[in-house]
C-alpha cells in the first residue's frame, strides 16, 4: 500500500512538474513575467522566491494538477513599465507557443523515458507462442503450440522483426485499432523454414485490445513445456501417480503441445459436469509411461461453469529475452512509439465519442495509482514505461479542444488567427461552462470505472 501511494505521488509530481515547466520555460523565453510556478493546488507545503526574477515556486498539498501564473492585465492591474511583460500583450504566436509547451513537454518526457527504457533493455517472454484455443484466429490461421514468430507486417507496412512477445502484442493492438490486415511469419523452430499466415482481425467485433479480444485472437501467452512442477499431496495428480518433473506427451491419444494447452484441457474436462478417467502418456527419467488420471470436478458457480483440476502446477520455465537497443535506434524507437501511442490514444477517444469503443477504457486516479504501485514493484524499467504511457495520455488529453484545457486555448487562438479578433467574453464564458461540464462527466465516468475495476 505504501509503495502504491509513493509511486503514485512521484508519478503525478514528475508529470505535473514537467507539464508546467514547459509552460514556464517558453513563457520566460518569450519575455513574459512569471509570478508563480506551482506543482499542486491548495495550501503551499514548500515555497521560495527567486531574487533574480521574482517568481514564486510552490509545492502545494493537493498533487492533482498545477499551474503557472503569469503577469496578465485580464487578471490584475499591471504597472505601465511592465505592460510589455504581460501575457495578454504578447503576439499570437508567442501565446500559442506558451500554451502548447505544456503538452509538448509531456510528449518529450515520454520520448526520453522510452528511450532510456530501450537503452536499459527490457526482459520479456520470447516470441514463442502457446497453443491457441480452438476456434481462435491464430488456431484457424494454422499456429501451433511452440511456433516462433519471426516477423510481422501490419497493413501495407514493411515486414518488421519480432523480438519478443511484447512486440507481437503491440503489432496486433496497432492492427486492430487501425483496422489493418495482419500477417505473421512463423516457424516451428528458429532455424526451420518459415510460413506466412494471414490473421483475419477484421472478423472480430469489437476491436478493443482487452483480455477478451486477445482471447478471441488466440494469443494465450508464451510457450512453456507441459511439465509438472509442484504436485499437491493427496490431490488427483499425486493419487494418479504423477510426480514433479513428469513431461506430459499426450492425453487420450492427443499430443500435448505446451503447458497452456494441457491446463486448458484439464479445465474443460469438467464443463459437462462429469469427468471420465483420462489416459496420460508421460516421460519420466527418459522412460515413457502410461498413467490413468482422474481430474477432480470443481462445481459450477454463478460466475463460471464447472471445471476440472488435478492440483498440480503445470508448465516449465518461460524462455525470456532481453530487448535492448543502441543509442540512435533506442532514441528513434522512443520517438516512433510515442507517436504511435499518441495517435492510438486519439483514435480510441474518437471511437468512444461515436460509440464504437466502450467508455470502460477511461481510467481514473485510482486505477492509475494501482498501476503505479504494480509497475514500481516490478522494477525501474516497468515504472519508467508506466510514466511514459501516462505522460503521453496527459499530453494528448490536454491538447483536446476543450476550453478548460490547453487545447481549448489553442482553439481560441486559431479563431483569432483566422478572423483577426479574439473570442468574445460572452462566448468564452459559455464555452468555459461547457468545457467544465464535459470534464466533470469524464471524471465521473473515470471514477465509476475505477470502482468497478477495483471493487466490482
Amino acid at each position: 500500500m505504501l509503495l502504491t501511494v509513493v509511486a503514485f505521488i512521484v508519478a503525478l509530481g514528475v508529470l505535473i512538474a514537467v507539464h508546467e515547466w514547459g509552460h514556464y520555460r517558453v513563457a520566460v523565453a518569450c519575455g513574459v513575467k512569471v509570478l508563480r510556478y506551482s506543482v499542486g493546488f491548495g495550501k503551499p507545503l514548500l515555497r521560495w522566491t527567486s531574487k533574480k526574477t521574482g517568481t514564486e515556486y510552490v509545492v502545494a498539498a493537493l498533487p492533482l494538477g498545477g499551474y503557472v501564473r503569469m503577469l496578465d492585465e485580464r487578471e490584475a492591474e499591471v504597472a505601465p513599465e511592465e505592460k510589455h511583460l504581460a501575457f495578454n500583450n504578447q503576439p499570437l504566436r508567442s501565446r500559442a507557443a506558451i500554451v502548447a509547451a505544456g503538452p509538448v513537454a509531456n510528449l518529450v518526457l515520454a520520448i526520453a523515458l522510452l528511450s532510456v527504457v530501450n537503452w536499459m533493455g527490457v526482459t520479456e517472454p520470447a516470441a514463442r507462442l502457446a497453443a491457441p484455443p480452438a476456434g481462435s484466429l491464430l488456431q484457424t490461421a494454422g499456429v501451433q503450440g511452440g511456433d516462433w514468430v519471426q516477423r510481422v507486417a501490419v497493413g501495407n507496412q514493411a515486414w518488421e522483426p519480432v523480438r519478443s512477445l511484447g512486440d507481437l502484442r503491440w503489432s496486433i493492438t496497432t492492427a486492430a485499432i487501425e483496422g489493418d490486415a495482419l500477417q505473421l511469419e512463423v516457424a516451428a523452430a528458429p532455424d526451420a523454414g518459415a510460413r506466412v499466415l494471414n490473421i483475419d482481425l477484421a472478423s472480430l467485433e469489437p476491436k478493443e485490445p482487452d483480455a477478451a479480444f486477445f482471447e478471441k485472437v488466440g494469443l494465450a501467452g508464451p510457450w512453456s513445456s507441459p511439465v509438472l512442477q509442484e504436485v499437491v499431496e493427496g490431490g488427483p495428480a499425486q493419487v494418479s501417480g504423477l510426480r514433479k518433473g513428469d513431461l506430459v506427451q499426450s492425453v487420450d491419444g492427443k499430443p500435448v503441445q505446451d503447458g497452456a494447452q494441457l491446463r486448458s484441457w484439464i479445465r474443460q474436462s469438467g464443463t459437462s459436469g462429469q469427468i471420465a478417467p483420462q489416459s496420460w502418456q508421460i516421460q519420466r527419467d527418459g522412460k515413457t509411461m502410461l498413467l490413468t488420471v482422474q481430474p477432480e470436478l470443481v462445481a459450477a458457480t454463478a460466475e463460471q461453469p464447472s471445471t476440472g483440476r488435478i492440483n498440480a502446477f503445470i508448465g516449465g520455465e518461460i524462455e525470456m529475452v532481453v530487448v535492448r537497443r543502441g543509442f540512435v535506434d533506442g532514441l528513434w524507437a522512443g520517438v516512433t512509439r510515442t507517436w504511435e501511442l499518441s495517435a492510438m490514444t486519439l483514435r480510441m477517444m474518437g471511437r468512444m465519442l461515436i460509440g464504437e469503443a466502450s467508455l470502460k477504457n477511461i481510467s481514473g486516479p485510482l486505477t492509475i495509482a494501482d498501476y503505479a504501485g504494480k509497475s514500481a514493484s516490478m522494477g525501474l524499467v516497468q515504472y519508467l514505461s508506466f510514466l511514459a504511457l501516462i505522460s503521453i495520455s496527459l499530453g494528448v488529453l490536454n491538447l483536446l479542444p476543450l476550453p478548460v484545457l490547453d487545447g481549448g486555448h489553442l482553439m481560441y487562438y486559431l479563431w483569432e488567427a483566422v478572423t483577426g479578433r479574439s473570442v468574445s467574453d460572452l462566448w468564452a464564458e459559455r464555452l468555459q461552462k461547457a468545457g467544465v461540464a464535459v470534464i466533470l462527466m469524464m471524471m465521473s465516468v473515470a471514477f465509476f470505472n475505477d470502482f468497478n475495476r477495483l471493487w466490482g
